[in-house]
């Protein structure tokens, strides 16, 4: 009697057919060489899918980023960025470097060469100044009148002395004349034996003197007109003229005041005025020794002045000082003034700047020079 289920028929069959494949496997060794190599076959195209993964998306984030700002760049525009670049070198054996020049730096004033203080060459009291501060004036042109009674009544005098001369002069003219028919006479009387030796010589010497009389008369009228000519000159150096033309940047004069003669005024340093010609102003300035190698009259360079901060105008070096400083250790260069700003002034404060060639490099050749 058979006591087996179908289920359990089913369970046995599965037994044995596993059992056969058991019998049937390779052997161990074998099969794990098969798994490590599907094992390395397996990570190797984890990875591969990881960074294609990695780099689609970096491209995608890339073209979402500069996609816009960023042409796409082709064959053709490559080649002609290396074109231009190969075109841009120099050529073989030039020097590349740039020329060399050293910046030099200083400071100092605007200056006015002629510039002078007005004096009056004699003593006499203010009674006019016909001249306002910064007024331009021309040369010759009135400043201040002065009066001084003691000068018009010299040239009075000198005028009086000068007709007293001329009075004595006509009277000794007429005795000249006198004097000369009297030794004519005598000397017509001598020759005819008529006279005597004593009355010509006599008649001769009252003619000479009269003569000599009118010599000195003479004398006495040159002698009064040279005194009118001082105190005329006097008379007329109370009038302050200008000693050139220029302006007024001065004025230490008023009506009422009695101002002494040059050599006091001098002395006690009380000047009328200053005059000053504006257009001839430059540029005093002081830099470092240690530049003198590079300096030579000519060279150009830019000044600004503190009152015009915005407003640079070039320079150039008119000549520099024969004597260094030994306190400063700078040696004084001038400079002349090309274009400056409207409304420049004496003592003004200036900052210079030279852009001055390094003489090591003005033998060595430029961009675009080769070498001999």
């Amino acid at each position: 009697m058979n006591t087996l289920t179908e289920h359990d028929r089913k369970l046995s069959e599965t037994l044995k057919s596993l059992s056969l494949k058991t019998m049937t496997d390779p052997s161990k060794p074998r099969r794990k060489a098969i798994l490590g190599i599907l094992g390395v076959l397996t990570a190797a195209m984890v990875s591969a899918v990881v960074t294609l993964i990695f780099l689609n998306s970096a491209i995608d984030i890339k073209a979402a980023l500069f996609g816009a700002l960023e042409p796409a760049t082709t064959v053709n525009s490559i080649s002609l960025q290396e074109d231009a670049i190969e075109s841009a070198k120099p050529p073989a054996g030039a020097n590349t470097s740039p020329p060399v020049a050293r910046e030099i730096t200083g400071s100092g004033y605007v200056v006015a060469p002629q510039s002078t203080s007005v004096y009056a060459k004699y003593q006499g009291e203010i009674t006019d100044i016909v001249i306002d501060l910064g007024e331009r004036v021309q040369f010759g042109q009135p400043l201040i009148i002065l009066k001084d009674p003691s000068a018009m009544l010299a040239l009075e005098q000198a005028k009086a002395a000068k007709v007293s001369a001329d009075l004595a002069l006509a009277a000794t003219d007429i005795t000249l004349a006198q004097t000369k028919a009297a030794f004519h006479r005598v000397e017509t009387l001598y020759q005819r034996s008529a006279t005597s030796r004593k009355d010509f010589d006599d008649a001769e010497a009252g003619w000479k003197s009269a003569a000599n009389l009118v010599e000195q008369g003479r004398h006495d009228i040159i002698r009064a007109e040279l005194a009118i000519r001082i105190a005329q000159e006097q008379v007329d150096s109370l009038t302050v003229r200008a000693p050139f033309a220029g302006t007024v940047t001065k004025l230490n004069a008023h009506v009422g005041d009695t101002v002494l003669a040059r050599a006091d005024s001098v002395r006690e340093s009380q000047s009328l005025l200053t005059l000053t010609d504006l257009n001839s102003i430059v540029i005093d300035a002081d830099v470092a020794e240690s530049n003198i190698s590079l300096l030579r009259p000519g060279l150009h360079g830019e000044a600004v002045l503190d009152g015009f901060p915005d407003q640079p105008f070039a320079v150039e070096m008119r000549q520099i000082a024969p004597v260094a400083s030994a306190e400063k250790g700078t040696i004084g260069i001038r400079f002349s003034l090309l274009s400056p700003p409207t409304g420049i002034r004496p003592n003004m404060a200036a900052r210079i700047r030279l852009f001055v060639p390094d003489p090591q490099a003005q033998s060595q050749p430029y961009v675009g020079e080769t070498q001999p």
